[in-house]
């Protein structure tokens, strides 16, 4: 692969990579997740 390949790979990576963790970071950060999250169901 040439270097422009790779770097154009790189970027890519790090711009898909860093906006998931910025996603989850923005969600975690807000709230969202305790709110919608269920302590396990048991059917005793």
């Amino acid at each position: 692969m040439s270097t422009a390949a790779i770097v154009m790979m790189v970027v890519a990576m790090v711009v898909i990579w860093g906006g998931l963790a910025l996603a989850v970071a923005s969600l975690l950060h807000h709230g969202a997740v305790e709110e919608r999250a269920e302590g396990p169901r048991r059917d005793l």
